[in-house]
């Protein structure tokens, strides 16, 4: 099977883990023995604290909210047993106390390894929030189902 195949993949478990908010799921993804963590508005993490910082705080999203992550990729490049993807991720948190849904959309770079079994996990995670550009005036669309709703 082709390693972008299997890399799109991985990010569709991503994406069915916050959905399902399945902790252990979402974690399968990275890799076991850890890995760096450079997620905006904290600080920077390795190896298994990596892990688990990211694990407590995927944890306390998911019991707070329902998450419904849409990954957008730009690229996705291999490198032999390495790769990397890049893009967008949009997330809709709505809270499962009631209440409007917030969303996010931040940029984002991971670096993949292929582990022994032939499966990529994520090595490197890096994110932050994303800015809408403007141009002449106009601004980027995000969220385009918000802007144009869907007609019944």
């Amino acid at each position: 099977m082709d390693d972008i195949y299997r890399i799109n993949e991985a990010k569709a478990e991503l994406r069915e883990a916050c959905e399902a908010s399945d902790v252990d799921r979402l974690m399968a993804v990275f890799s076991s023995a850890g890995f760096t963590d450079m997620s905006e508005g904290g600080p920077s993490k390795y190896g298994a604290e990596a892990r688990s910082r990211f694990r407590h705080e995927a944890s306390k999203l998911l019991a707070e909210y329902s998450v419904m992550l849409t990954p957008i990729i730009i690229k996705i490049v291999v490198l032999g047993e390495v790769a990397y993807d890049y893009g967008w991720h949009e997330f809709t948190l709505t809270p499962r106390t009631g209440g409007e849904p917030t969303r996010k959309r931040q940029r984002y770079f991971e670096l993949w390894h292929k582990d022994p079994d032939g499966n990529w996990r994520i090595s490197l995670h890096i994110n932050n929030a994303d800015v809408r550009e403007e141009l002449n005036g106009f601004a980027s669309h995000w969220f385009l189902g918000d802007e144009h709703p869907v007609a019944n």
